[in-house]
């Protein structure tokens, strides 16, 4: 229960690979965060019909030598040159109450794995991509995001 209502997020991710960083900001001497998704791109395979498997990822590194809380991660996905068909967020308190680490130490990350397997019409494989950002306080309180544009291929 705990995974799919974080994989309901993720699946939003897996119409989607092929990280293009879309933006990291901190403050000199503070926390810092940078994302990826793996593979990328994600390989959707056929798994019979319309069911593809999604297998991926998510990763979440702090890069500026600060522990880091993750506060928000969101995902707005696009269709067919730029329309957006959906969008979801998740803060701190949703994330751990479906049993995930939102803590990064410093140097450190996080990893999420999922296997996702979903009907989709063979029809969006063709532009479809999503805006991942994940936004965090580092142990002083101060700020610090980062966000990564990505697509899916089939295999």
């Amino acid at each position: 229960m705990k995974r799919a209502a974080l994989a309901s997020l993720l699946l939003l991710v897996s119409f989607c690979a092929g990280g293009r960083n879309v933006g990291s900001t901190s403050l000199p001497g503070h926390g810092a965060i940078s994302i990826a998704v793996v593979p990328n791109p994600i390989i959707a395979t056929k798994a019979g019909g319309s069911t593809y498997d999604f297998p991926f990822e998510v990763v979440v590194r702090e890069t500026g030598g600060h522990p880091i809380d993750v506060t928000n991660v969101s995902a707005t996905v696009y269709a067919l040159g730029g329309i957006q068909v959906a969008s979801e967020a998740y803060d701190a308190s949703r994330i751990a109450q479906m049993g995930y680490s939102t803590r990064v130490p410093a140097n450190g990350e996080l990893r999420y794995r999922f296997d996702q397997r979903r009907d989709v019409d063979d029809r969006l494989f063709r532009g479809v991509s999503a805006d991942i950002r994940v936004e965090a306080r580092d142990d002083t309180g101060a700020p610090t995001s980062a966000g990564t544009h990505v697509t899916v291929t089939r295999g």
